[in-house]
Parts: structure tokens; C-alpha cells; sequence
């Protein structure tokens, strides 16, 4: 491996810091406790995994949460007036909504009844919009922790190639956005592009964000160019043995084959405890940032886009 790794616990726990840091002074100088609503609707156990996680993280910053865990057959009606209360709430900055929801649901209502100024997922249409042309907005916490990432390992992101693969509203989409915002060329890449790997081996930074494992070898990348690897799959890894029930034990990779990548990129982010620590830590900065909004303070430096 020839590649710096970018180490995204490390970086993660730096941000989770100065979160702490801003909160501690929201208490002191102002009487304000920044508060993040989280709803979860039924019982996939990853998702209940990740909102225990960001409750966790959430009381260890100093902020307060509020867990809110309905059932899945609970009605659109509903869930859309725990939203309207939680709008309404002045101790509560942020709101997210766990994403899937029950197919009974629909996303793109659920998620457009949330205030846009505690959209701290980044999703309302309205927010999408504000991104989009340059304006203040919530930004989209993978994205806005690939940015971080990247402007911390290069300094300035002005001039160079950028390649985005995947055209997600939730990372490709957004990411190509804040790229350009920092003064890269940018390129979408998907599915129907053509010699993808012509593409992708122009590119000062890479950005996978497609959802197929090890889809991008190292032949692609161009020497020197650094990779931000969002993926997260789980294959079958023989190699581990089997468990219990005879089944194969899988192992977690990126969209990036990380040997073959790591030996021509100048940095990379390893799968896992690259872009993924980031993800919460942005949450928790994108809710200090709307209690700062919302009481028309200064927002904290370096946790924004």
C-alpha cells in the first residue's frame, strides 16, 4: 500500500470535539441546549443499530435527545403530526426521520413535512433547492463528511478533477454539488456512462458512491489522485469459516477494491471507519448549526459546508 489512509474514526472524533466544544458554549453564554428529534417507524434492526448510535453520540456532545420509536403499521396521519409537533417544538433544532420507512409510507411526504431549518439530514426538497444554487442550506451529512475529508487532506479543492460515480439525492447528487461549490470540475458517472474507467482514471478525486462491492479497481485510478470509498456491501468471506447455522461469514467492503486502489491513489478512505464515522458526526454538527440559525448566532467554524 502505497496510499495515505484517511483515517475517518480519527477525523470523526475530532468533529464530534469541537461539537462538544460549540455546545458547551451555547450553555454557558447563551442558556441554549441544541436538541435532535430522531424517529424511527418499525424495527429493522439496522436502522434501530444506527439511532441507538445517534442517540449515544448525541448526550456524550452535550445535546439532548429525544428518541421517538413507532410501530410499523403506524398511519401517514400519524407520523405526520409527531412531525408537525416536533416542528413546532423550540427545544428541539434537528429532526430526522429513519430512512427506509414502511412501503405504506411515503418518503418524499414524510420527509418535506419536516421544517427545513431542522432538516438536518438534508433531504427537504427546499434544502435540495438552496444547495443546488449555491444558497445556505442543510447540507446532506455522508456528503458534507466527504467534503471535510477532502478539504482537510488537500487543503484547497480549487481546480481539480473530480469524478462523482453514482447519482444518488442523497450522496452523488449532493456531493457533485459541494464539489463544485469548492471549485472542481466535476463529472456524474453512473451506469449508463460511457469508458467509465476512461473517466475515472481523469480524476484528481474519486468519489464511489454506487453500491456495488469492489466495482472500482486499482487500474482505474489515476496515480496520485485521492479516493473517498462511501460504499458499504457485505459479501461472503470463506476465509472467516461459517457460523453456527452453517452459513458462510461475510466481511464489510467498499465500492473500491481497496488493495488494488491503495496501491495507486495517493489517500484513500478504508471500508469501514472511513466515510461512515462521519455520517453521525456530521449529523451532530449540522444540528448545533440549526440551534445557531435559529437564535441567530454565529455558526460554529469548520463544521459547515
Amino acid at each position: 500500500m502505497t496510499a495515505q489512509l484517511i483515517d475517518g474514526k480519527a477525523f470523526s472524533a475530532r468533529i464530534r470535539a469541537q461539537v462538544a466544544e460549540h455546545v458547551t458554549r451555547l450553555k454557558a453564554d447563551h442558556d441554549l441546549t441544541p436538541g435532535l428529534a430522531v424517529v424511527l417507524v418499525g424495527e429493522d434492526p439496522a436502522s434501530q443499530v444506527y439511532v441507538r448510535s445517534k442517540g449515544k453520540q448525541t448526550v456524550e456532545a452535550g445535546m439532548a435527545s429525544f428518541e421517538h420509536k413507532l410501530e410499523a403499521d403506524t398511519s401517514e396521519a400519524d407520523l405526520l403530526a409527531l412531525i408537525d409537533r416536533l416542528n413546532a417544538d423550540p427545544e428541539v433544532h434537528g429532526i430526522l426521520v429513519q430512512l427506509p420507512l414502511p412501503k405504506h409510507l411515503n418518503e418524499d411526504l414524510v420527509i418535506n413535512s419536516i421544517d427545513p431549518a431542522k432538516d438536518v439530514d438534508g433531504f427537504h426538497i427546499s434544502n435540495v433547492g438552496l444547495l443546488g444554487t449555491g444558497q445556505k442550506s442543510m447540507v446532506p451529512c455522508t456528503p458534507l463528511g466527504c467534503l471535510m475529508m477532502l478539504r482537510d487532506f488537500h487543503g484547497s479543492l480549487s481546480g481539480l478533477d473530480a469524478v462523482v460515480i453514482g447519482r444518488s439525492n442523497i450522496v452523488g447528487k449532493p456531493m457533485a454539488q459541494l464539489l463544485l461549490g469548492d471549485s472542481c470540475t466535476v463529472t456524474i458517472a453512473h451506469s449508463r456512462t460511457r469508458d467509465l474507467p476512461e473517466v475515472v482514471r481523469r480524476a484528481d478525486i474519486v468519489v464511489a458512491a454506487v453500491g456495488r462491492p469492489e466495482m472500482v479497481p486499482g487500474d482505474w485510478i489515476k496515480p496520485g489522485a485521492t479516493v473517498i470509498d462511501v460504499g458499504i456491501n457485505r459479501i461472503d468471506a470463506p476465509e472467516k469459516g461459517v457460523k453456527e447455522d452453517g452459513s458462510v461469514k461475510t466481511r464489510l467492503v467498499g465500492d473500491c477494491h481497496f488493495d488494488s486502489c491503495a496501491a495507486v491513489a495517493g489517500a484513500i478512505t478504508p471500508v469501514p471507519g472511513g466515510v461512515g464515522p462521519m455520517t453521525i458526526a456530521c449529523l451532530l454538527a449540522n444540528t448545533v448549526t440549526a440551534c445557531c440559525r435559529a437564535h441567530g448566532l454565529a455558526e460554529p467554524e469548520g463544521l459547515t459546508a
